[in-house]
């Protein structure tokens, strides 16, 4: 292969491009629209083999529809990978011997005669030297992880650079450098280097037969870190940093819209009733694929909270883009520092649940449920009448993670039952 393409995502135009790439004389060994992009790249080559691997990227993505996440190299540009992103999540861990000489990497835009110019200035261009990026050392070595996910990397390195969409990163020599697609109004024109703060025990499975497992016995301890520093218990109050500064604007809303995806979604679901409760305020809860279907009206004065484990669900992330432009207030709940729902939200809650491994959900569902009872208690804490229902549901709080640690010590028992439940459907 000339080009090699890893891709996490759906081409949504692929069928249009296979049929563009047909008339052109290319032949497809298979139906994935993988493939469609790695014959793509190879087309716009041959139409213009002098550009560089970033240029030649950029020419790509203009013609793809839908969501990605790229990594892809090429014969023709050895010792070069470029990665990029769009609804799709992507990082890049930074591993070095020596101090990094930056902590963030400039933006550098390609105008119509495809040259680099400093993203804080467009209108001048400059050499593509002179912008800050993360340039390798003589004598020590820097290397790259690409991933979707933090937790992949975190035994190389906790440095990790969060792609944004339509960035394009370019690793060439070991020089990294970040261009950009298309110019987006109100973006932030530096990337930074951000340290992770999970440990690598937090995702090994310490002895437990499976990470779902581990999972379910950590809970009492998710849920506990969930309501850390959060939940004052002697004095029955609530204090969430992320959302203090934008009180006023949330309990001036005439509706709160929550929207997620899966498990996110039942724990929306679960907690309606008691936020409609405290708050007053009619709740609306919808999976985010069938908001898109609708694409119901949004208001101002609405509030919508976007719920997600990894805060990169793609179909939450459109949600998302959907309401900011009906300018509405966009509260994310995720779970993932750093995320995307996480920094294109105004504000939001992060629930320290901790690494979720396991595909099926167990302490991301608990602390998001905490989560937004928290929410809910701290939008109406300014209410009277409400003082002694905020009492009642605090000191529930404090016993969740004494009565899961209660259930988790029956669980010989209920692998007992289960088996014998089981062998009698059979």
């Amino acid at each position: 292969m000339l080009f090699i393409v890893v891709h996490n995502g759906i081409i949504t135009n692929y069928r249009e491009l296979k049929t563009l790439l047909k008339t052109k004389g290319y032949t497809f060994s298979s139906d994935t629209d993988t493939e469609i992009i790695a014959k793509l790249f190879k087309y716009c080559y041959e139409e213009d083999n002098e550009m560089e691997f970033y240029q030649l990227t950029k020419k790509v993505l203009y013609q793809l529809q839908g969501s990605y996440g790229l990594m892809v190299k090429s014969v023709y540009y050895p010792n070069e990978v470029i990665a990029t992103r769009k609804g799709s999540p992507l990082l890049i861990g930074v591993k070095s011997h020596q101090k990094l000489k930056v902590d963030f990497v400039d933006v550098e835009f390609i105008n119509e005669n495809n040259e680099a110019t400093f993203s804080t200035n467009p209108e001048v261009s400059i050499r593509r030297s002179e912008s800050r990026a993360v340039l390798p050392d003589s004598n020590v070595p820097v290397e790259y992880f690409i991933s979707s996910d933090a937790s992949s990397v975190i035994e190389h390195t906790k440095k990790v650079i969060f792609l944004e969409d339509d960035d394009i990163a370019h690793m060439d020599c070991g020089e990294l450098r970040i261009h950009r697609a298309r110019k987006s109004a109100g973006l932030s024109t530096t990337r930074p280097v951000q340290t992770l703060e999970m440990e690598l025990g937090e995702i090994m499975k310490g002895g437990y037969d499976h990470f779902m497992m581990k999972e379910i016995f950590e809970q009492p301890d998710s849920t506990f870190n969930t309501m850390r520093g959060r939940v004052d218990f002697k004095n029955k109050t609530v204090t969430l940093g992320g959302i203090k500064d934008y009180l006023t604007s949330i309990r001036r809303s005439r509706r709160f819209q929550m929207i997620a995806c899966g498990t996110s979604y039942h724990s929306c679901l679960a907690v309606r009733s008691l936020f409609e409760e405290l708050t007053g305020v009619p709740v609306s809860v919808d999976l985010a694929s069938d908001f898109l279907d609708r694409s119901p009206p949004i208001f101002r004065d609405d509030t919508i909270v976007f719920v997600s484990q990894s805060g990169e669900t793609a179909d939450s992330m459109q949600c998302l883009k959907y309401c900011r432009a009906a300018g509405a207030l966009t509260v994310g709940v995720v779970n993932s520092v750093g995320s995307s729902i996480s920094r294109d939200t105004d504000c939001g809650v992060h629930i320290n649940a901790g690494p979720e491994i396991g595909v099926a959900s167990t302490k991301a569902y608990t602390s998001q449920y905490i989560a937004l009872v928290m929410i809910a208690l701290q939008i109406s804490n300014h209410v009277i009448t409400n003082a002694q229902r905020h009492r009642e549901i605090i000191e529930g709080l404090a016993e969740i993670p004494k009565k899961i640690e209660k259930v988790l010590k029956q669980d010989k028992f209920i692998k007992q039952v289960s088996e014998k439940v089981f062998k009698l459907v059979n």
